[in-house]
């Protein structure tokens, strides 16, 4: 190796290792990228932090709703191949975003370029349906009244936003079109199954928190659970204790490769 080649190796490696391993995160109904700014403190540093984002909202707002989950599952493919460094790298969704998670990372494994884990949270998993258990129409149907108050019992949006009418009819609108996309169609994710380990979080107050086990019918690797105190929104009230969760997954991978 000539002294040109060298300096070319040197330099191919030194930017190798500055690259860090990636944290993929896909926010929830009514989301963007902004929503998990709350765990980005205690991230990015040591990660390549990189929420992604539906159109219709943040900075895709000029774009048009997606009107069906294989076209945001599509999306999201596109979003994360373009930024994939080579490094070892993790999937998390909440709630709407880890239904998708899990098709995101079947594609990406069918890819060629596979997560470590998905990590998922508020959400016990494709194949069920508290709506219909409890004799509800759909979301993104319902009428006003039945919309805000289904939002009351969600939690996570400020009451102000739901009785102020233009703040309303803005939020309201990205989530129909969000509950739309879960919420029509076929369930699509039957017979999927990673060949990565399921990590998934609910809050004592979800309604199906007792029925977290659901994910694991969907890897064929390991599968975890824990149950955090509080509502559909818990990872608020617990950012440290899901940031350390995410740091022991990444760190652990790093070391194995």
């Amino acid at each position: 190796m000539n002294r040109v080649e060298k300096l070319i190796h040197r330099t191919i490696v030194a930017d190798h290792l500055k690259r860090k391993p990636q944290i993929f995160l896909l926010h929830f109904a009514g989301g963007s990228s902004h929503s998990f700014d709350f765990l980005k403190t205690h991230l990015a540093q040591e990660f390549d932090f990189i929420p992604l984002e539906l159109a219709g909202r943040g900075s895709r707002h000029e774009e048009a709703f997606f009107l069906t989950k294989e076209e945001a599952i599509k999306d999201y493919v596109k979003q994360i191949q373009k930024s994939r460094n080579e490094q070892t790298y993790l999937i998390y969704g909440h709630s709407m975003g880890a239904t998708l998670g899990l098709s995101v990372a079947k594609k990406m494994e069918d890819l060629g370029d596979s997560a470590s884990h998905l990590l998922v949270s508020g959400n016990a998993g494709p194949g069920l349906n508290p709506l219909q258990e409890a004799k509800k129409e759909k979301r993104y149907l319902m009428n006003d009244n039945d919309f805000k108050k289904e939002l009351r019992e969600m939690g996570g949006i400020p009451n102000e936003v739901i009785e102020n009418d233009g703040l309303y009819q803005f939020f309201s609108s990205i989530l129909r079109a969000d509950f739309r996309i879960l919420e029509t169609g076929n369930f699509s994710e039957e017979g999927t199954r990673l060949g990565i380990p399921i990590c998934a979080l609910m809050g004592s107050e979800e309604k199906n928190k007792i029925k977290i086990a659901n994910w694991k019918r969907f890897t064929n690797a390991s599968f975890q659970f824990q149950i955090f105190e509080g509502s559909h929104f818990f990872i608020y009230q617990h950012a440290e204790a899901i940031a350390h969760k995410i740091r022991a997954i990444l760190k652990k991978e790093t070391l194995q490769h």
